[in-house]
């Protein structure tokens, strides 16, 4: 979410983030796209945010040179570049403040979103500052909204890109898990870890579902992160961070470069 927003939310408690909430494609691979341009929408897990080194003109949506649509362009050299991914999106952040840039001659666009939907940074703070049963109900409540909700907001998102890109092959880049299990760890509860985790995979599985049925390519970096999870002892995702609050549970610029830009790699 954006740094302002997740101020506003935690406020004198200075605690947590936006789970705004690539491993392999999920769809068969195609020559890659660079001949055309390229369009990177979405939300802070796309922009950049937790990876530095920010374009100041960006302002709050914290583009940043280290994330994998820059990197991935830097070494791809698509005809045009145009990075709208923000922090703190959500669909109709996407379809009111991104679109743009689509067009005919789009030939690449990707896009992560829905964590921010779901409501995900309200369930890190429920789950860092309350009790199991109270992070699980809030979890339960986030999933409810994955499985009703969300895939209608994905739906309507993905037909408008469509027609505004109808060239364009579309990754839709997923969300990693955030812990490894089964470690001694200081922090959130087995418990707590395990039903993150599984919120995770849920919003993975519906997100690629609803890529699937517009022909899109669901990047999923579950994969490339696993061994680098919070508490696996060489993350690739920042924990609750205490000097700055924005970053916490967003992936570092490692995440991006050793697991974004690979599941990209491989999907463009």
């Amino acid at each position: 979410m954006r740094r302002s927003r997740i101020a506003a939310y935690v406020g004198s408690v200075l605690l947590t983030v936006g789970l705004v909430l690539t491993g392999t494609a999920t769809a068969q691979a195609a020559p890659s796209a660079a001949t055309g341009g390229y369009v990177a929408l979405g939300d802070s897990y796309s922009s950049g945010v937790g990876a530095g080194s920010y374009i100041s003109s960006s302002g709050d949506c914290d583009r940043s040179t280290k994330a994998y649509p820059y990197l991935w362009s830097a070494a791809n050299h698509p005809s045009s570049f145009s990075f709208t991914a923000c922090s703190g999106a959500r669909t109709d952040d996407v379809l009111a403040g991104q679109l743009g840039p689509l067009n005919s001659g789009t030939s690449l666009v990707s896009i992560s979103i829905g964590g921010n939907d779901a409501g995900f940074s309200d369930v890190m703070t429920t789950c860092v500052l309350q009790s199991d049963s109270n992070c699980l109900s809030r979890i339960a409540t986030a999933r409810a909204y994955v499985d009703s909700t969300l895939p209608g907001k994905l739906d309507n998102l993905y037909s408008v890109i469509r027609g505004k890109a109808p060239s364009a092959r579309v990754v839709v880049i997923g969300y990693p898990r955030f812990y490894k299990l089964g470690q001694t760890c200081l922090g959130l509860s087995e418990t707590k870890r395990s039903a993150i985790n599984d919120a995770a995979d849920r919003i993975d599985t519906v997100i690629a579902k609803a890529a699937a049925n517009h022909g899109f390519v669901f990047g999923d970096v579950r994969t490339t992160f696993s061994g680098h999870e919070i508490c696996s002892g060489n993350s690739w995702l920042h924990s609750v961070d205490w000097l700055d609050i924005g970053d916490s549970y967003h992936p570092t610029a490692s995440g991006h470069s050793g697991g974004y830009l690979p599941v990209l790699n491989s999907a463009a």
